[in-house]
């Protein structure tokens, strides 16, 4: 039965895409998932955010900002909860700032699509398998002056969602990524009834190789990772020592070529790629292989200008969220926020709504989705938990 509803979860997808516009699709999807409760609660975001221990996903150059010396999280995320309950994502989060300028992080983030049952026929005994994801990363942060630090990262990705069967073998994809990063937080400064600081962040991650599950390498049978760009900015309302307001924003794009081929109401809407003057299936196959032969690199350089529409299509393709958060004596938080994608190219809009709580060395965050579109989201109408611990000296940066 969960076999049946992973399948009809999938058409659902599939459906869905069908009726946009050349949206543009990845391996390994999982890397863009909101993993913790934080970023979640304020529309998926956390490039220019305040440091803290989930950084290693939104932006690893703030952790050189972090006011705590070593912190250490975990995430927990169901995913798909309307159709199954065995299907999820987890991370684990370490850092540590060991000295004024620098510091230093590791993730593992897991991606479990529970267990699958495989029958050749209604009454064959079943084979039971367990489809999965991970990516182990790890980063180096520094300050390159009081204000702006930068950071790097590599990132080791394995998919093992291949089934073998009597013809095929199961042997799970590999690639590996890297992320360059940068994090400016100002001086905090007086205004006419309260202070203010203000912050700004930029990532580009997910940078790195094709991920394949054949043994042929070629880039006909390999697909793009999820090469995202995100900058964002922020500032901080400084009401009193004990109340603070912090407003965000934050936009991305997928550093992923254009596919060249689409559907508008379910009719092709592609190019006459062999000059007969006629638009036919053979022409979409030949601007799909077209497409697969972009190798990463170039592919990264051709998102900023080969979509089809031009440069609106171009806008269109680049998402953004809003996002607020309350903070009381650093204790209690209170979020709010939301994030927009164009109906052509995925249609996901949602807000959501999260809290925080710190006592002593621990801080547990929530956050709750719930959608905005006619687009059905994974997460809707799920709880997302983080689990954080913060110990070692405090760093009074300003």
């Amino acid at each position: 039965m969960k076999k049946i509803f992973w399948v009809l979860s999938l058409l659902g997808v599939s459906a869905t895409i069908t009726a946009q516009q050349r949206v543009i699709t990845t391996g390994v999807p999982f890397l863009m998932i909101a993993a913790d409760a934080r970023a979640a609660s304020m529309g998926d975001q956390g490039v220019a955010t305040t440091a803290d221990a989930y950084s290693q996903q939104w932006n690893p150059a703030k952790f050189a900002f972090a006011s705590e010396k070593q912190g250490f999280s975990l995430n927990y995320t169901p995913y798909l909860t309307q159709l199954v309950n065995d299907i999820s994502l987890g991370q684990v989060t370490y850092y540590n700032r060991f000295n004024e300028r620098s510091a230093f992080a590791g993730s593992l983030r897991f991606f479990s699509l529970g267990e699958i049952e495989l029958r050749q026929s209604f009454d064959d005994p079943a084979n039971v398998v367990k489809p999965n994801e991970l990516a182990l990363d790890g980063s180096y942060s520094l300050r390159l002056s009081d204000h702006f630090s930068m950071a790097v990262a590599g990132r080791y990705i394995r998919s093992n969602l291949k089934l073998a069967d009597v013809n095929t073998d199961a042997k799970a994809a590999n690639t590996f990524a890297f992320d360059v990063a940068g994090y400016f937080q100002s001086e905090e400064f007086a205004l006419e009834d309260f202070n203010g600081r203000y912050r700004l962040g930029f990532n580009f991650q997910n940078l790195g190789p094709k991920i394949s599950y054949d043994n042929d390498q070629s880039d006909l049978n390999s697909n793009f990772i999820p090469a995202n760009m995100r900058l964002g900015g922020g500032f901080d309302f400084i009401l009193d020592e004990y109340n603070k307001v912090a407003l965000n924003a934050e936009v991305s794009k997928l550093l992923v070529p254009t596919p060249q081929v689409g559907y508008n109401d379910g009719t092709y809407n592609g190019k006459d790629m062999n000059g007969d003057g006629t638009i036919d299936a053979t022409d979409m196959q030949l601007a799909t292989e077209e497409y697969k032969r972009i190798n990463w690199v170039s592919g990264i350089f051709k998102s900023f200008g080969d979509a089809p529409g031009g440069f609106s299509e171009e806008l269109r393709e680049v998402n953004y969220s809003v996002g607020a958060e309350y903070n009381y004596q650093d204790s209690f938080a209170m979020r709010l926020g939301y994030f927009n994608e164009s109906k052509d190219k995925g249609g996901r809009k949602f807000f959501a709504l999260g809290a925080g709580f710190k006592y002593n060395i621990v801080k547990v965050d929530v956050s709750y989705l719930f959608s905005a579109s006619r687009v059905k989201n994974p997460l809707e109408n799920t709880l997302r938990f983080s689990l954080t611990f913060n110990f070692g000296d405090k760093y009074d940066d300003f």
